[in-house]
């Protein structure tokens, strides 16, 4: 790796790698409670003399919930709220005794609920002395009290506007992998995801109790069973937060067999019925094609697994199974349910089409019409998209928030499964971050993802749509926009643009509307320019850290831990490695693509300015939150400008090496010199964010791959190109 320059200035408190989870792990903050607000009006204020009740026969849920409501007022509210059991409790003579927040369920408070409310619906009605909150399970309970949370965190004190408010979840499952670490919930974590209103958690699986390692990705052909972990714990904890498990298949290596070779129940039986068998009480499995990929007799797939090579090695022209909508895809499913089923009858039989929505929609749709009825249909939201823009067509190649969405890929298979019933889910990334950048935490673009939101919310209403996958391996982080996710996703929420409004002053004060501007600027930022697939898998994915390659090719220092490794970068730089659905040329798109990056950088920057100015208003007890948003704005800059010059520089160097005219070879030279030192800026820029903020830099499944050391292993590589390669190509010229 590179080694510190002289000339860095580290201004700031370095933050020690993995600081980050401290903050993952602070449920209830201490900087909620404004010291200069007053109750206004016929607000109810929540003092010293209130109590929170819970009956005799509360579940482990409600309990829960009733610790972590006393934590929550004592931390962020500096209350003390008592927690006292009553023998009976009917709403109004548990407040006989003193103002009191009253925790029940359905079957203790019968008649309060609408009939038919989902389990984590709820009520909560204000009075000037109780609070009944009424789940209609203890999941609901626990939601409810979450939502006073939000309530209070909102108004800035403990003061509640009275009156009834009846509410329930408009999707289940909401759910989410960790951010915390790949496939590691602390409970803090599980207790962060629960306050976000998502109800289960993902957990790769590589057979009974074992998730994926570095060794199952990097030496396949001895496939290792991965790490061991106690999926019967995991269920154990998420149920005492109200969180389900669903188990996301990744037998990539297994050498599966077809559905009708002889031994194949026993196969899927000793596959993914051990998974159910070991862990009856999981909720559900997901299924995705290239984690599962089996040897497929459709004659449009060449019939190989990934790890099969051509007998000739020449490519066949066909798309492996895994990547393709194969006619006996249903027969596969169909034993996977059954050996599923086999140990959990109720078990949610999860088959995402992530890998083929580039496919003909006939080849998909005749998929999607022989799929048992009985299983669920995942499509990504915005996958597969064209998008024309400055002349160019570009494709949504993965997660991205630069289209809102729906993608006719999503439409076409939503439209086919509402026809026959099937229940459908949709991976959508609201939970804040998606693969336009790879080692940030989220992206702060809230009008943004106000849309994805509302067009998600059409979703259900024009297609049934009833299930969300709000993130993937790249985790989910708790922060403003997930606010925005929660308070869509739920019955009779505000405005979304009134309530980022009153975010906006919560955590800005008389800040509040540069706060707002410069959010909006950053919203549009987002949709200025589509990532390629080598975007994504080179300079958005680990940000200043990616080298810029003139001849040698730098090998990526990776984890010995990380899953992924490096399998998901790509160095050098190429446009595009893959064009499953037609692109324009590499050659007009990147100066389209240089140009759009140019006009998203300049109202990035204009955006992380008056996000800036915001911060230096924002009250004294939000003052430190704020300058976390402005270091993620100011690194997302530099990620876009890494992005940038990439490109820049990538078509200096291929212009230059097909250059005969010694002048203008001369001139493509000084003008990578310029591209290189400018990146060399830029990077450097970087370095004291990633070490002020330890999350910046990190991805769950890669580790660490784009902190100040990575910076600097690049800066290293630079200084190379520039001193070195460029210097010895120029002398060439002459020769």
């Amino acid at each position: 790796m590179g080694t510190r320059s002289d000339q860095e200035q580290p201004a700031h408190e370095a933050e020690p790698a993995y600081g980050f989870r401290r903050r993952l792990e602070t449920v209830h903050r201490a900087d909620r409670r404004d010291p200069t607000a007053g109750a206004c009006g016929d607000e109810v204020v929540i003092d010293d003399s209130w109590r929170i009740v819970v009956g005799p026969g509360a579940d482990a849920v409600v309990h829960h919930a009733a610790t972590d409501l006393s934590d929550y007022f004592s931390t962020s509210m500096s209350l003390t709220l008592p927690i006292v059991e009553e023998a009976a409790i009917d709403g109004r003579s548990a407040a006989a005794d003193g103002p009191a927040i009253i925790l029940a369920t359905a079957s203790g408070m019968p008649g309060l609920l609408p009939v038919g409310i989902a389990d984590r619906g709820y009520l909560i009605n204000v009075e000037p002395r109780r609070i009944v909150v009424c789940g209609a399970t203890g999941r609901g309970t626990a939601q409810a009290c979450y939502h006073l949370e939000d309530r209070i965190n909102l108004r800035g004190a403990p003061f509640l506007s009275p009156g009834t408010q009846t509410r329930e979840p408009l999707f289940e499952p909401r759910m989410t992998h960790s951010g915390w670490g790949l496939d590691t919930f602390p409970d803090a974590y599980l207790n962060q995801i629960a306050h976000a209103g998502m109800d289960s958690i993902l957990v790769f699986a590589t057979g009974p109790d074992r998730t994926p390692d570095a060794f199952t990705h990097r030496q396949p052909s001895r496939h290792s069973p991965g790490q061991l972990r106690d999926f019967n714990e995991l269920v154990d904890r998420c149920a005492g937060f109200g969180l389900d498990v669903y188990l996301y298949a990744y037998f990539h290596g297994a050498r599966p067999v077809h559905p009708d070779d002889p031994d194949a129940d026993a196969f899927f039986d000793r596959t993914y019925g051990a998974l159910f068998e070991s862990c009856p009480r999981a909720k559900g499995i997901v299924l995705v094609g290239e984690s599962v990929e089996f040897p497929s007799l459709d004659p449009s797939t060449n019939g190989r697994l990934r790890l099969d090579p051509a007998p000739d090695g020449l490519p066949s022209g066909k798309p492996l199974p895994g990547w393709w909508p194969c006619t006996d895809f249903p027969q596969w499913v169909t034993k996977v349910r059954d050996a599923c089923r086999r140990y959990n009858a109720e078990a949610e039989i999860i088959f995402w089409t992530y890998n083929w929505g580039w496919a003909p929609e006939e080849e998909r749709l005749r998929l999607v019409e022989r799929l048992p009825q009985d299983v669920v249909l995942q499509a990504t939201f915005e996958m597969f998209e064209p998008v024309e823009h400055d002349g160019v067509r570009s494709v949504c190649v993965d997660y991205t928030a630069s289209f809102v969405g729906p993608g006719g890929y999503f439409a076409s298979e939503a439209a086919a499964a509402s026809r026959r019933g099937m229940a459908l889910y949709s991976m959508v990334n609201t939970g804040g971050l998606t693969w336009d950048l790879g080692v940030v935490p989220y992206q702060p673009i809230p009008q943004r993802w106000s849309q994805r939101h509302a067009a998600v919310l059409a979703a259900k209403r024009d297609w049934g749509l009833t299930g969300l996958m709000e993130s993937h391996h790249y985790g989910w982080w708790p922060s403003f926009v997930s606010e925005l996710a929660k308070w869509a996703y739920w019955s009779t929420s505000p405005d979304p643009e009134e309530l980022l409004a009153a975010i906006a002053t919560r955590d800005f004060g008389t800040g509040a509307q540069d706060a707002l501007a410069g959010w909006r600027l950053w919203s549009e930022a987002a949709g200025d320019h589509v990532p390629s697939d080598g975007d994504q898998y080179g300079p958005l994915r680990i940000g200043p850290a990616y080298p810029l390659t003139l001849f040698s090719k730098p090998a990526l220092p990776i984890s010995d831990d990380a899953m992924f490794g490096d399998l998901i970068v790509r160095i050098p730089y190429q446009p595009d490695h893959r064009n499953t659905v037609p692109a324009t040329a590499n050659a007009r798109r990147i100066t389209a693509e240089i140009a759009a990056l140019e006009r998203m950088i300049a109202r990035w920057e204009a955006g992380a300015g008056l996000v800036e100015r915001a911060a230096a208003a924002a009250p004294a007890h939000r003052q430190e939150a704020a300058a976390e948003l402005t270091r993620l704005g100011r690194f997302i800059a530099c990620c876009l400008r890494t992005t940038l010059h990439t490109k820049q520089w990538w078509r200096l160097r291929a212009q230059l090496l097909v250059t005969a005219d010694v002048a203008a070879a001369e001139a493509l030279v000084t003008a990578l010199a310029a591209v290189g030192e400018a990146e060399a800026v830029n990077a450097q820029a970087a370095i004291p964010l990633v070490e002020a903020d330890s999350r910046l830099g990190w991805e769950p499944s890669m580790d660490y791959v784009g902190d100040a050391d990575h910076i600097r292993w690049k800066l290293a590589h630079l200084r190379h190109a520039l001193e070195h390669e460029l210097p010895a190509f120029r002398a060439t010229l002459r020769i």
